[in-house]
């Protein structure tokens, strides 16, 4: 199994090239690309338009492009890559379209993942969180359908849509939210693919926001099975979703790793530990990003995978 983890974090700090060097340094085989980078979720929620996403098809490649050539530089795979989110607002009347430009601008980020070569998507799913969710019958009939646009670009792109266990917080009180369920999860996946008539859907399995719903990963790992494409892996302290590296929080990696060896997961496991880089003096993440590969890499051994 190779070893991957997110550009996020060092990439704000230090650019596109020496993030991509420091993770090759650290003894990793991957990269999980922010592309989220393109359209921030603090643009999406105040409505305003992407620059990168209106442009023309080649100029929002050359966007993408320092991601592309920093993994050949670095001798490095671009295995999975972050769509922007979130993925749907609520209804305001001065801007009715604006969900359907979300939904078109995913459509473009399915073709800037297969220009850097991430044939792995995570796009989140489509949900409002509490104090105002939509029914499960009303979540289940709009992610059906809004995914069921992307499965032209993804086909034609030759990409993998993976969908992400979600959660929401109410007053202090966190809940799990979209795909937090499992058997809603594997429903998705199953009911996309078939609609695709081929496997054009998978899930990206987040450990932070199992730990944060109260679920048992090794359960959640389980049930889902091949289904599971991605991952981001991250630890927490149980209350917030803060993106650490194993062994900062709570979760039992123990757990984890019985979860890897039953579902036989020999693809790239990715790591999503952003938040070490506001946490950690930088001089010292370099050596953080290290321990991150390594630890991945004793959770492989050890799950034999």
């Amino acid at each position: 199994m190779k070893i991957a983890v997110q550009t996020g974090g060092p990439e704000e700090r230090l650019g596109t090239d020496t993030t991509y060097r420091i993770i090759k340094e650290a003894g990793f085989d991957g990269v999980d690309v922010n592309l989220d980078h393109l359209y921030s979720g603090g643009d999406i929620r105040a409505r305003k338009r992407s620059a990168v996403f209106d442009a023309g098809e080649k100029e929002m490649l050359a966007a993408c492009r320092p991601w592309k050539d920093a993994a050949e530089k670095y001798g490095l795979e671009n295995y999975q890559a972050h769509a922007p989110f979130p993925s749907l607002l609520p209804p305001a009347g001065s801007d009715p379209d604006f969900n359907d430009y979300i939904l078109t601008c995913l459509e473009k980020t399915i073709r800037c993942s297969a220009y850097i070569g991430a044939k792995r998507l995570v796009i989140h799913p489509f949900f409002l969180g509490l104090p105002d969710p939509l029914t499960r019958e009303e979540e289940r009939e709009l992610n059906v359908r809004s995914y069921s646009r992307l499965i032209d670009a993804a086909r034609k792109n030759d990409v993998i849509i993976c969908l992400e266990n979600m959660f929401s917080v109410f007053r202090g009180k966190i809940y799990g939210a979209c795909c937090s369920d499992v058997a809603d999860a594997c429903y998705y996946v199953d009911t996309l693919n078939a609609i695709a008539g081929e496997k054009r859907f998978g899930f990206c399995l987040d450990t932070g926001h199992i730990l944060l719903a109260g679920k048992d990963v090794y359960d959640v790992m389980v049930q889902l099975g091949s289904r599971i494409e991605a991952f981001h892996v991250h630890d927490n302290n149980g209350v917030s979703d803060q993106h650490l590296a194993p062994y900062m929080g709570i979760l039992d990696w123990n757990r984890f790793v019985k979860g890897l060896a039953a579902t036989g997961f020999d693809k790239t496991m990715s790591f999503e530990t952003f938040n070490v880089w506001n946490t950690v003096d930088n001089e010292l993440c370099p050596d953080l990003m290290k321990f991150i590969a390594k630890a991945g890499r004793t959770f492989a051994k050890r799950a034999g995978v």
